[in-house]
């Protein structure tokens, strides 16, 4: 491993596990080796427990280190700054947070695929708590290091999938509403579930605060929402 110096400190990673050029004329970008890309991993998993917990203005790298593992000048080595790893691990979030809304099939019967992203929904706050908290946090900030994926990747997908709930509407499949507050509604109730965990299991109790309140929760929204979106008869 080269020393962790000022003058060799490697690029960190892009997305795609690419080290970027280093600028105009630079040679093109290589592929992480096995090494580095584990590394990498170590780091981005440490950085994600330390974020959720502190936010980023509160976690530091010294403490993304020590959990890691590992010296600050190694880590250094691999990520010369804190917004470069809160960087990529809010890009990676953002593309599995979208994952389950882009499944939505403008094909297929509108109940189904809305049961099923509630479910997946769902799911994620069971299986991504601290994703879901590094999430919320950076929104509470006012999103400073995401607002272009925000106001780009976020809004076209969700542009797209409320011009698929309005067709359904306007087939009669689902009651009118609107498209854009059905998802920020699903959004917030699903991710209640991962952002406000402790308030919800402390006030279910130990009798139903264990693994059985998601499933419990999911038959509640699926009611709840498929109960206001089913076409009311004229005059019903």
């Amino acid at each position: 491993m080269p020393p962790p110096d000022a003058k060799n400190l490697a690029p960190a990673a892009g997305a795609d596990g690419q080290i970027a050029a280093a600028g105009p004329g630079a040679k093109p970008s290589r592929p992480l080796t096995r090494i580095q890309r584990e590394k990498h991993d170590i780091i981005l998993e440490a950085a994600l427990d330390v974020f959720s917990l502190h936010g980023f203005r509160g976690a530091t790298i010294d403490q993304i280190a020590e959990v890691a593992g590992m010296s600050k000048p190694n880590l250094l080595y691999y990520f010369p700054r804190k917004e470069e790893i809160h960087r990529r691990l809010i890009a990676a979030l953002l593309q599995t947070w979208l994952a389950p809304l882009r499944e939505m099939d403008a094909a297929g019967d509108p109940f189904p695929e809305i049961r099923s992203y509630i479910r997946r929904k769902l799911e994620m706050a069971r299986d991504f708590p601290r994703e879901s908290r590094l999430f919320a946090n950076e929104m509470l900030q006012g999103a400073p290091r995401i607002i272009e994926m925000i106001e780009v990747d976020l809004k076209n997908l969700v542009d797209e999938k409320a011009q698929v709930l309005l067709s359904w509407m306007d087939q009669g499949k689902l009651a009118r509403t609107d498209p854009y507050h059905l998802i920020f509604s699903i959004w917030a109730t699903t991710q209640h579930y991962a952002d406000f965990d402790v308030q919800v299991r402390a006030v279910l109790g130990p009798a139903r605060g264990g693994e059985g309140r998601f499933e419990d929760a999911a038959r509640f929204l699926e009611h709840l929402f498929m109960h206001g979106l089913t076409p009311r008869r004229s005059g019903a």
